[in-house]
């Protein structure tokens, strides 16, 4: 019998697994369970969904297993790593007051770039600790450790909660935090308790590729020898690996610009989020809040399906005859401005049609990535073709729109579960001691278009001109 390799991905919306033929990447089974909206979970319905999950696709010739994440989610632990609390996800941004007071304390933005890469936002998980600490200093002193959603997982896989069981994390997913630096390669402990108002236990940073263990034998991974895992973009990074010049656009929940990089940024604006990859490498990383949902909305409002939304906004010209869509639907995190709302601006009665406003929903969504671009740029990393992958951009409109917005080439990936396909090339890395050489993705380009730097260059300028004053 073959000897596969599994990859999790348990996202804001759903767990996902996909068993994978280790010699070339292909999916040989898949298996997917639903997750609550909402942006606080109790961990332990995820559990109970990837113990489904495994259940139903079976782990039959299955040798390893990894799990990948979304990213900043603060899961609180008690001395026996039951949560105390529901977590708080990446997209909860009730502590964007505790991210500007921690910014002021540590002595401004540079200072925190300089630190660990990242200037704190609601998303962060050092500003969750902040505000527990402040509104509820009872649950915070019954923790004892505080881990991300896949570090949480993966301990449970090995047994977690038993004597001698180490928690523990990878520098990619670790260097969402806050609290850990790409730059220093370590934990900054006076950082965690700075957010925290005190000390707290945090898993151990296993090295790229690390076997850490086998899944218990009592658990739904038994015996499998068990990867680090690592946060989700880091997972897609991995799946599909990135030449120079290459920047990967992942149109999900969120909306994320990537790129992988020799050295760790800094970014004092802000903008740029200076994470470490799942290799050894780095991935600075622009992640907006409103991406394929904002594609919804617009079809919504227009009373269309997708395919009837997309034929609407490709009738439209560039530019959608000067009307712009801000769509900051649920706040934003890239620019920071948790509180803001959506904007239509420029509408005439000559403009005001249905086309029009599909073209300036789908143009809006892309210029808050393409502004990402242009961030990476900033700090050393520039594109020079965009690889489009995630629900989003399956859309007809965005794949034929897109290179009229970022003004470079975009290729769009063949449709995968690409965060699932990197836990699993984690998984294999793992059990070999090596790392695989697939190609996810880059065989079955499904859609290519050149770019449009003219109709880049006057959308944006119209998008930028409206959005800073939202």
């Amino acid at each position: 019998m073959p000897t596969f390799v599994a990859g999790v991905d348990s996202s804001t919306q759903a767990t996902k697994v996909v068993v994978v033929d280790p010699a070339d990447g292909s999916v040989v089974r898949e298996a997917r369970r639903a997750h609550p909206d909402g942006t606080e979970v109790d961990p332990r319905v995820w559990w109970s969904a990837l113990c489904e999950a495994l259940d139903e696709v079976g782990t039959h010739g299955v040798a390893a297993i990894a799990v990948a994440g979304q990213q900043h989610g603060m899961v609180l632990c008690d001395v026996r790593g039951e949560p105390v609390r529901d977590a708080l996800l990446w997209n909860d941004t009730r502590s964007a007051d505790a991210a500007r007071d921690l910014t002021e304390e540590l002595g401004g933005a540079k200072a925190w770039a300089d630190a660990v890469g990242t200037v704190p936002v609601a998303s962060i998980t050092a500003t969750k600790l902040r505000w527990t600490a402040r509104a509820e200093p009872e649950v915070l002193g019954r923790a004892r450790s505080v881990m991300l959603p896949h570090d949480w997982l993966t301990w449970r896989l090995r047994g977690g909660g038993r004597a001698g069981v180490e928690a523990v994390t990878d520098r990619g997913d670790a260097s969402g935090t806050g609290y850990w630096s790409p730059h220093e390669e370590r934990y900054r402990p006076d950082l965690l308790e700075l957010a925290a108002g005190r000390e707290l236990d945090v898993p151990r940073v296993a090295g790229a590729g690390e076997n850490v263990g086998r899944g218990h034998e009592h658990g739904p991974a038994a015996g499998l020898v068990v990867g680090p895992g690592t946060g989700d973009n880091m997972a897609a990074a991995l799946a599909i690996g990135t030449a120079p010049g290459e920047l990967i656009v992942s149109l999900g929940t969120s909306g994320t610009v990537f790129a992988s990089a020799e050295k760790p940024t800094a970014d004092p604006s802000g903008l740029v989020a200076g994470f470490a990859d799942a290799r050894g490498r780095y991935l600075p990383l622009v992640c907006t809040l409103n991406a394929a949902r904002v594609l919804g909305v617009g079809a919504t409002l227009l009373g269309v399906d997708p395919d009837g939304f997309d034929e609407l906004a490709l009738t439209a010209d560039p530019g959608a005859g000067g009307l712009v869509l801000v769509p900051y639907l649920e706040g934003e995190r890239t620019p920071d401005r948790p509180d803001a709302t959506g904007h239509i601006a420029g509408l005439t009665g000559a403009n005001g049609t249905r086309e029009n406003l599909a073209r300036a929903t789908v143009e809006g969504m892309l210029c808050g990535l393409a502004a990402g671009a242009d961030a990476l740029a900033e700090v050393g990393v520039p594109g020079e073709r965009v690889l489009l992958i995630g629900g989003g951009s399956r859309s007809r409109a965005v794949a034929e729109i897109a290179p009229a917005v970022f003004g470079t080439d975009v290729e769009v990936l063949a449709p995968a579960e690409y965060v699932a396909l990197g836990a699993a090339r984690q998984a294999a890395w793992a059990l070999h001691g090596e790392e695989p050489d697939w190609r996810i993705g880059r065989d079955a380009v499904v859609e290519a278009a050149p770019a449009d730097r003219e109709a880049a260059r006057a959308v944006r300028e119209a998008y930028g001109a409206v959005s800073a004053g939202v």
